[in-house]
């Protein structure tokens, strides 16, 4: 999904800059026809007749990387690993910033999400790419490893906005994988946004009011709420909170948070 609009397909591109490398990029293709494919000048026949987007280069396939980074959300790139590193080590701002970035391998065995596993959903296209080519998907981060809690996406394909100084997002998130005890308060929003097949962890608890937890108690509080979050709750909390706001309900007012 795009990063801007979470509601939106991702605009992915194939990579392949050789021969075995674009076999297994043109089976891919056929699978996701809107996907764009970037691929050696030599190579273009393999996509012929596909509706695949195509982007084709001659010369040196570094010089593509920066309108690789600025023109699409997912990167697949059927390249070696170290490769892929080195080649986009120059255009790496941040995980808000850059695409999801992902290998996979000249024999179509693994699926590797290589930066913005999490945050720019390559962990998620990994998952996808991986049950189209009969692959498997190597996932690291630790979240989704352990079937818990993404503290800094946690309803964001339901339209939630995280608000939360970031050294809280990383201390709660730090809570939640090592299974602490983490209470997650929700008073507004949909109620499905635990997705995964396996239950939640035992260390998360459950509420429906904030009034209600003994926030002593707790490593975290996850709130997802529409009431404003005063300055003292903040530091009460410390750097325990992260707060979700989702949509209005239609014909409501906007709620007012506190600055974080």
């Amino acid at each position: 999904m795009s990063l801007d609009n979470p509601t939106t397909p991702p605009r992915a591109c194939l990579v392949a800059i050789t021969k075995h490398g674009t076999a297994q990029a043109a089976t891919l293709a056929r699978a996701l026809p809107t996907a764009s494919v970037c691929v050696a000048a030599r190579f273009a026949d393999a996509f012929a007749g596909l509706p695949n987007p195509l982007q084709t280069y001659e010369g040196a396939f570094k010089d593509q990387i920066g309108d690789l980074f600025a023109q699409f959300d997912q990167i697949v790139f059927f390249v070696s690993l170290g490769a892929v590193v080195r080649l986009i080590a120059p255009h790496l701002k941040s995980k808000d910033e850059d695409p999801g970035v992902l290998v996979v391998d000249d024999a179509g065995q693994f699926v590797i999400p290589v930066i913005s596993g999490h945050v720019g959903g390559a962990n998620a296209m990994a998952e996808t790419v991986a049950a189209l080519l009969g692959a498997t998907a190597v996932l690291t981060t630790a979240s989704d490893v352990g079937k818990t809690i993404p503290v800094d996406i946690l309803g964001r394909e339901l339209g939630w906005r995280v608000e939360a100084p970031k050294l809280n997002i990383t201390r709660v998130s730090a809570a939640v994988v090592n299974e602490e005890a983490v209470a997650v308060v929700q008073e507004a929003g949909s109620p499905h946004w635990w997705t995964r097949p396996t239950p939640l962890p035992p260390s998360i608890h459950r509420y429906t009011r904030l009034e209600d937890v003994d926030l002593a108690r707790y490593r975290a509080v996850l709130w997802i709420t529409h009431r404003p979050v005063d300055e003292a709750l903040w530091q009460t909390l410390h750097e325990r909170l992260v707060v979700y706001r989702p949509p209005q309900p239609t014909g409501t007012g906007a709620a007012t948070g506190a600055a974080a």
